[in-house]
């Protein structure tokens, strides 16, 4: 299918938009300007970090934007012809007279099946939940939060073992080809959007680092997900007598009831209990370590948290 002549702005920040860029610059897309959210310091030593998309822009010359506020765009857009946007995982909130200056409007890819899990962590909620099905959607972006019309969609089986980085990365090649695809028949108007069915919508949260804190009172099928879910952040951590610990792989062990909490060692296993069954840890790391299998951990922690 004959890809549209016409220039592209690219948003997106996460690395879930990496693989959307790569995927329209292979195409050989005409890239106006890339627009991401500005560098931010991170980690421990709090240096200054550039978004994935800046560097891969950058490293094809494709001019990048940063603006702090949106409002800063409007003139550069306006000497634009007839510029196409394209939003994938940007992290802010588009007002209608950005989306205005675009045709037909911006194109959004979303890992979900809209209408359900409109909102910030679609693939860490489709795992909480324990989904057995989830998708992608690309759709016409709307100034209210992923309410926009659809154009169209493709369901994925889940096979309840992915973490949130294997289901990122695989919704995210998904949604990429699916974009690449579409978006021809978009801006042609071939493709025509459909309205949600709002009637039916769910939401989904914004993460917080403390959702990370282990609940030993609930059960432990939902305490298995929620360490797949938050594998990549804020990751799954719990004390282990005196020591802190992220759990990164665990599973579910039907054995005697014990109190939550409960942590049972044996020579070279783990379990912790939840409200209803055990959880046997596989693979965990202590505070400032790298992860280990349970083995290695018991080697070198065994007198600390039995004593």
């Amino acid at each position: 299918m004959t890809k549209t002549s016409n220039q592209i702005v690219f948003f997106g920040t996460e690395d879930f938009s990496l693989g959307a860029l790569e995927a329209l610059i292979s195409a050989g897309y005409s890239i106006a300007a890339v627009v991401t959210k500005p560098d931010m310091p991170k980690g421990r030593g709090q240096n200054v970090v550039a978004p994935p998309v800046k560097i891969l822009a950058t490293a094809h010359n494709i001019p990048v934007w940063q603006p702090v506020r949106l409002s800063e765009m409007i003139e550069p857009l306006t000497s634009l012809q007839n510029p196409v946007g394209v939003l994938v995982s940007y992290g802010k909130i588009i007002p209608q007279r950005i989306i205005d200056l675009f045709s037909p409007g911006i194109i959004n890819v979303h890992p979900s099946l809209l209408p359900k899990y409109r909102g910030p962590s679609p693939i860490e909620t489709a795992i909480l939940k324990g989904d057995t099905h989830t998708g992608v959607s690309i759709m016409q972006l709307s100034a209210a939060m992923d309410a926009g019309p659809i154009y169209t969609q493709l369901a994925v089986t889940t096979n309840g073992n992915e973490s949130s980085e294997e289901l990122y990365e695989q919704l995210g090649k998904i949604g990429s080809q699916l974009l690449i695809e579409s978006l021809p028949e978009i801006v042609s108007g071939e493709l025509k959007p459909t309205e949600q069915d709002h009637a039916n919508a769910t939401y989904c949260q914004l993460i917080q680092k403390s959702d990370g804190i282990i609940d030993w009172n609930k059960t432990g099928a939902s305490i298995e997900r929620q360490i797949r879910a938050y594998h990549q952040w804020p990751q799954s951590r719990a004390m282990i007598g005196p020591l802190e610990v992220i759990i990164t792989d665990a599973q579910t062990y039907l054995t005697a009831k014990k109190a939550p909490g409960t942590v049972d060692i044996t020579e070279n296993e783990l379990f912790i209990y939840a409200s209803d069954i055990a959880l046997r840890i596989k693979t965990l790391k202590p505070l400032g370590k790298k992860e280990m299998p349970v083995q290695a951990f018991l080697s070198g922690y065994r007198s600390q948290i039995t004593n």
